[in-house]
């Protein structure tokens, strides 16, 4: 009773802290101006004209205010200087924004016949996106705990981990893109099974089936260019490449199938250990028939989530083409056909992980699963 009482006073002591961290932290963004080098201005007052319409050559309408800023500067050797800045914004805010007062702003300072004027660059956000990052780690922290801590790290490492293969691709000037992606793909599925499963049999199991199905989605996905000799598949809407974009998209692909597959395949095997565990006088063709049962549950609403995602990320850009006078079919080939064969390939990868997890983990269970 006292071990539990002490159980619950730590925990309590532990999410005060990461309260009162996480607000130091999204407090002090809003006063570390100084930390930047660009200069940022913080607004002070804001003056509105009246909107006016506009209309351009397809009938599309839409209303622009021109608004005068007025603020001071945070940082830089103007410090504290006051300036006036007119910005101009449309309520559809497609390639626009709209300030407020309290708004903090990156600016372009200007010198001319002595005087200092400047032009908005762009919000400041960090605060927002620190009060985010808390708000996820402390809800992982929260609800749940050590896994949730070891979920967080994995991300984190991850994420340094592909930093490092971004600043390495660009030293290669991108002719070992598809190598580099390729090894990132297999150290981050094996560190972040590790970190969440630790290194048990389970863990093993996993990794093969991730990688195995990532890989078997890919070789399939190269099969079939081969065959149609890649007819239909435009690179050229890739945005801002300025590398080979062939080996750049299978790069974007195997990440992405990765994350599906892996997904997955945790799902099945964590269910048949747990199956396992519960029933240990099952055999090796009945855990099989249950990964496929299990897997063919989950699969279709995972096909569906990446669907969701692909049709978010490629939705406002293709009403921008549609409202400007562009067919359905070449809106679908610069935005959409790109996106649609990487969740395809996903989809594969998907797919062929059923069967490759339901058979390694019938063959490499543990007769025995410890409870």
């Amino acid at each position: 009773m006292q071990k539990l009482k002490l159980q619950s006073t730590v925990r309590w002591w532990a999410w005060l802290i990461a309260l009162i961290l996480g607000a130091v932290l999204v407090m002090g963004t809003q006063h570390d101006a100084v930390f930047y080098h660009d200069p940022i201005l913080k607004v002070t007052a804001v003056q509105h004209q009246k909107p006016t319409k506009i209309t351009d050559n397809f009938q599309n309408e839409d209303w622009q205010t021109r608004q005068t800023l007025t603020g001071h500067l945070l940082n830089g050797q103007y410090r504290g200087r006051s300036l006036t800045i007119s910005n101009t914004y449309s309520a559809s805010g497609a390639m626009d924004q709209r300030y407020r007062v309290g708004s903090q702003l990156f600016v372009v300072l200007h010198h001319h016949a002595g005087q200092l004027s400047a032009t908005v660059k762009g919000y400041k956000r960090d605060t927002a996106l620190v009060f985010m990052l808390w708000l996820v780690v402390g809800l992982l922290l929260l609800i749940m705990r050590f896994s949730g801590l070891m979920a967080f790290l994995s991300v984190a490492a991850n994420g340094v981990l592909f930093l490092l293969a971004i600043l390495l691709n660009g030293s290669t000037q991108g002719a070992q893109v598809l190598w580099i992606f390729g090894s990132l793909a297999v150290v981050f599925a094996a560190l972040t099974l590790w970190l969440v499963l630790g290194r048990t049999r389970q863990m093993l199991i996993t990794l093969a089936t991730t990688l195995g199905g990532t890989l078997c989605a890919i070789l399939v996905a190269l099969l079939v260019f081969h065959v149609t000799h890649e007819k239909g598949m435009f690179y050229e809407s890739m945005q801002y490449v300025t590398q080979l974009p062939r080996p750049l998209f299978l790069a974007e692909t195997l990440l992405g199938s990765l994350g599906a597959v892996m997904d997955e395949s945790t799902d099945i095997i964590s269910s048949l250990y747990a199956l396992k565990r519960e029933r240990p006088e099952l055999t090796s063709m009945q855990i099989f028939k249950s990964g496929r049962q299990i897997g063919s549950t989950i699969m279709g609403p995972l096909i569906n989530v990446l669907f969701f995602i692909f049709v978010a990320d490629t939705f406002p850009m293709a009403l921008l083409y549609l409202k400007n006078g562009n067919s359905w079919g070449y809106t679908f080939s610069m935005n959409m056909s790109m996106g649609v064969v990487q969740s395809l390939i996903s989809g594969i990868g998907i797919v062929l992980a059923v069967p490759l997890a339901s058979y390694l983990a019938s063959r490499w269970l543990p007769k025995e699963v410890r409870a």
